[in-house]
């Protein structure tokens, strides 16, 4: 069994620590029902960064601007958690380490070329107001069918 957006299996070989996150994973429901359990994180921004809107899907990409991208620096994943995470990221991501405006690393998933190329800046309040109901039972689907498959393992 394949999941859809399962990701690119070498992402992960840099090992990589915190994570600086824009989108979606913002939302507190969303960590919870991917991980169970919403993780530390503090306030952060990326210098030379945009938050764009991609085309035919209502999450976002970070994608380089002459802008501040805003967002949170996830702290204290376990690799079990990374795996998940980086599961769940589409394939139109890469795994990027980014320097923060405060001096800060974070790991970011930034857009990649290929479908869905960038927009337009996302909008968050739309995501909240519009999808992130229906995001969130698609994240709860997508969970039973990744830890399906990894139990299958």
């Amino acid at each position: 069994m394949t999941l859809p957006s399962s990701g690119q299996p070498d992402r992960l070989s840099a090992d990589p620590a915190d994570l600086f996150i824009y989108g979606s994973l913002l939302f507190p429901e969303v960590m919870r029902t991917l991980l169970g359990r919403v993780p530390d994180s503090t306030s952060a921004a990326a210098a030379g960064w945009r938050v764009a809107a991609l085309a035919g899907r209502v999450y976002p990409a970070l994608v380089p601007a002459e802008a501040v991208a805003t967002g949170r620096l996830v702290t204290g994943f376990t690799p079990k958690e990374w795996r998940l995470i980086d599961a769940f990221e589409d394939d139109v991501y890469e795994l990027r380490r980014l320097t923060l405006s405060d001096g800060r690393y974070g790991w970011a998933y930034i857009c990649a070329s290929g479908p869905g190329a960038p927009g337009g800046d996302w909008d968050i309040d739309a995501f909240e107001r519009d999808h992130l109901t229906s995001y969130l039972k698609r994240c709860a689907a997508w969970r039973q069918r990744y830890e399906a498959q990894v139990n299958e393992r």
